[in-house]
């Protein structure tokens, strides 16, 4: 196994990626780790591997997005459901502001999907 070097492989992605795609990739660096423009995190070797097939042309512009190919069955559409509403009574804020059971109510409330109080509020 060779060593890479880190700066060497993530420039030639840089160039590789902006010749592909037209402009600069967000790179997010983690310990050992890369995410390029918010996708999967990717080892070095990983980043290497598609520096090369950016540099070939076999690949298309959400090539750092791999994910792998999963087998679907065809199924109908399933008729969508109206949104439930929040299984919780609606708080008005007093003077004194919210309890903290209060203030959870309220926040899951603004969300746009079903959630549930935290364990131990009501």
């Amino acid at each position: 196994m060779s060593k890479l070097d880190k700066t060497e492989v993530l420039s030639a992605f840089e160039a590789a990626y902006e010749a592909a795609n037209g402009k600069k990739p967000e790179i997010t660096t983690k310990p050992g780790w890369y995410s390029i423009d918010g996708g999967k995190n990717l080892r070095l070797a990983d980043v290497a591997e598609l520096t090369e097939e950016l540099s070939s042309g076999k690949t298309t512009p959400k090539a750092a997005e791999k994910a792998p190919a999963k087998k679907t069955k065809t199924k109908t559409a399933a008729p969508v459901k109206a949104q439930k509403k929040a299984p919780f009574s609606v708080v008005t804020e007093n003077e004194e502001g919210y309890t903290a059971e209060e203030l959870w109510i309220v926040i899951l409330a603004r969300k746009d999907h079903d959630c549930r109080l935290p364990r131990g509020v009501v």
